[in-house]
């Protein structure tokens, strides 16, 4: 399959749907696949911290989950078709479970916050399996609900513990299971659960939607600040002619 790379970084040349549709048929084929969903901020961590950038050389695909990685690639000299978020592609997913009865396991966030997932997901897709979650507060070094996730066999996985945690824990347990998707997704779990509120659809056309989440949660003022240093970063490789695809 096609791909662009940024900073080292395989992006899958893919759209949305399109990497839905790819996801359910690794499902029905029962393909164990790894999914990462990268935004600016996952490739600076991938550059800066060798650790990072194995864990992402791991995963069976890499999507372009933010503005700012489709932009570089446009300024790199070979567009992404768009956006492939790690949110929209988890709701699509169930979407899909809805019609397949797909079983999924979650992991990830507070405990209250993974109920309330847990519980608008049996609300919503009432005809999608949850076997299991558990809350991302754990014994790294004695996780035995990884072998309890094995048993169980879901088909998808959803890991909500945030980069590069998520990452680290797929890469770390995916030899345990025989098949399903493992996908990290971030704060998900916390806008399907209510407890926190999507940027509304014209703040996302308008591909504001970082701006939106900034000025809801201040406190991502920090984090933000990758988002310069990766645009630097992209203008000088556009002008040592570093825009390639393979």
């Amino acid at each position: 399959m096609r791909h662009v790379t940024i900073m080292g970084v395989p992006f899958l040349h893919i759209g949305q749907q399109g990497f839905v549709d790819l996801l359910v048929n690794r499902i029905e084929q029962q393909e164990k696949t790894f999914v990462v969903t990268a935004n600016p901020e996952v490739v600076m961590q991938a550059n800066e911290n060798p650790t990072v950038m194995s864990y992402l050389q791991q995963a069976t695909y890499i999507c372009a989950d933010g503005i700012g990685v489709v932009k570089a690639a446009q300024i790199l000299g070979d567009s992404l078709p768009e956006r492939v978020t790690g949110y929209d592609t988890m709701v699509r997913l169930l979407e899909v479970g809805q019609q397949k009865r797909f079983k999924i396991y979650l992991l990830g966030a507070q405990k209250e916050t993974i109920e309330k997932t847990v519980a608008n997901i049996n609300k919503n897709y009432p005809s999608v399996d949850v076997v299991g979650y558990h809350d991302g507060y754990f014994d790294w070094n004695n996780n035995d609900f990884a072998n309890e996730i094995a048993t169980l066999q879901p088909d998808l996985v959803f890991v909500a513990l945030g980069v590069p945690r998520q990452e680290k824990w797929i890469t770390e347990n995916l030899e345990k299971f025989s098949k399903g998707v493992f996908i990290g997704v971030g704060g998900s779990f916390d806008v399907i659960a209510g407890t926190v509120k999507r940027a509304p659809v014209i703040w996302q056309k308008l591909n504001l939607e970082w701006l939106y989440r900034l000025l809801r949660q201040p406190s991502r003022f920090g984090r933000m600040l990758v988002l310069p240093r990766f645009a630097l970063k992209v203008f000088a490789l556009k002008l040592k002619g570093q825009g390639k695809t393979k």
